[in-house]
């Protein structure tokens, strides 16, 4: 079936869906580091709580993909139930993790959500190389680029605005602030509210020979695990060279997601979450110290969880230009890539220097360029070096370069390499920016025309 061209509210419409995915993404990241430090957890062991993230999106990508390939329901499509049952799942993991009352039950809702999201994720991926002509696939995950920079910056910001509007950010030691557990309720019913929205207002194109596909998937019954080695085996050269960039991209971000809050709390305001441990609250005076120490992280912590949300503001700025540009000239991806991830660079090292919230939102800026082409350029470039017809199951297993180098960050990557520096948590944000400037490098591996521009055949 020759694909049409799309006008811009449909590939909108189709994108809309990332508008929950990234509230989902943007709470989590944001605010899980603040709900295990609520709980208890040292700073220290922040990012191997966080290693249930990319282990479930290591697991649950390429089978999400591959199923999503070789899936067709009458009135739900290919992509769509997948995107239905993840929002389900999701929006009740959004809506539970901020109640959890050990950290134990905090880091299994935290694994939950994050499979959760992955099922919808990545078959919106699909969706945009599966309805979109060649010429428009910069600008379709442009446009999902948009959305997102919406999300973050809207759901960075929600503790923050709840609490203005008269929610406490304050709880006894122990438990999670009521503006911290509204935001996520909020965030749940956003999620499926627009997930729900993309599957009512989108369509998808049936398979050109549905005899032809229904025996493609008699054919490949039983024989799941052999495919998937298979195709990793047969995995495109340029696919292999974006996963180099994406390694150091996303190991930046997992970096700023799990260590930014403590770093920034600290480095900034002076304001470190406070440990139970190391008061007597059989002592009045001990309880009133911890109270007021507890009273001014949560402050800080609305601040850094404000400032973060900048990224999401610059990343949607950055999008809108990316958008005009990709609907009226050929984009050159590469280059935009490695310009936006070594702007995304120096926005990460000018935090050490950051010393109020303005500077913050400034360096927060400069990371949101980097992210609203970490969001859209590696795929528009993947999505016109494969086969179409493994497009779900290559995109999924595009997901081992972004889950990879987070594992690695979380089983000690990031505690070793910022303390070659010295002992302060800001050191942490260093290494992101270092990251992201060799993943700025590592673009000049990428030699295929035909991903790093659309080319008329």
């Amino acid at each position: 079936m020759k694909k049409r061209i799309l006008g811009f509210w449909e590939i909108w419409n189709m994108s809309f869906g990332f508008l929950g995915i990234q509230f989902g993404f943007a709470l989590q990241g944001g605010f899980m580091s603040r709900i295990f430090q609520t709980l208890g957890a040292d700073k220290e062991s922040l990012p191997l709580l966080w290693i249930a993230a990319p282990l479930t999106g290591l697991i649950v990508q390429p089978i999400i993909g591959y199923l999503s390939d070789k899936t067709w329901h009458a009135r739900l499509g290919r992509r769509r139930p997948y995107f239905l049952i993840g929002a389900i799942l999701s929006s009740l993991a959004l809506f539970l993790a901020p109640h959890s009352s050990a950290l134990w039950m905090a880091a299994g809702f935290l694994w939950i959500l994050d499979a959760s999201i992955n099922i919808s994720m990545e078959p919106f991926r699909a969706l945009v190389a599966d309805k979109l002509h060649e010429s428009q696939r910069s600008y379709g995950f442009v446009v999902q680029a948009l959305i997102i920079g919406v999300g973050t910056l809207v759901a960075s910001n929600l503790p923050w605005l709840v609490n203005i509007l008269g929610v406490s950010n304050e709880a006894a030691p122990g438990v999670v602030p009521m503006s911290v557990k509204v935001a996520f309720g909020i965030g749940a019913v956003v999620f499926i509210t627009s997930i729900l929205y993309t599957i009512f207002t989108t369509d998808e194109y049936p398979p050109e020979d549905m005899e032809a596909f229904e025996k493609m998937k008699a054919e490949s019954k039983g024989r799941f695990i052999q495919d998937i080695v298979e195709n990793i085996g047969k995995m495109p050269s340029t696919m292999v060279k974006l996963g180099i960039v994406q390694f150091f991209s996303w190991f930046a971000f997992f970096t700023m997601w799990s260590m930014a809050m403590p770093a920034l709390t600290e480095h900034v305001y002076n304001a470190p979450a406070p440990m139970e441990s190391a008061y007597d609250f059989t002592l009045i005076e001990q309880q009133k110290q911890f109270d007021t120490a507890n009273a001014r992280y949560q402050d800080a912590s609305d601040k850094v969880g404000s400032a973060m949300g900048i990224y999401g503001l610059s990343s949607m700025g950055f999008a809108l230009v990316l958008a005009y540009f990709s609907s009226k000239f050929r984009v050159n991806r590469k280059l935009t890539h490695m310009i936006s991830l070594t702007i995304g660079g120096i926005g990460f090292i000018s935090m050490y220097y950051a010393s109020n919230i303005w500077h913050l939102y400034g360096s927060f800026l400069l990371v949101g360029i980097a992210w609203g082409s970490i969001l859209s350029m590696p795929y528009a470039m993947l999505s016109s070096a494969i086969d179409a017809k493994k497009m779900g199951v290559y995109m999924g297993l595009f997901n081992m370069f972004i889950v990879l180098p987070q594992i690695i960050a979380a089983v000690g990557g990031i505690n070793v390499s910022y303390k070659l520096m010295g002992d302060h948590t800001i050191n942490a944000m260093i290494v992101a920016g270092i990251a992201l400037l060799l993943a700025a490098l590592a673009n000049l591996l990428i030699t295929n025309k035909k991903a790093i521009a659309y080319t008329l055949d």
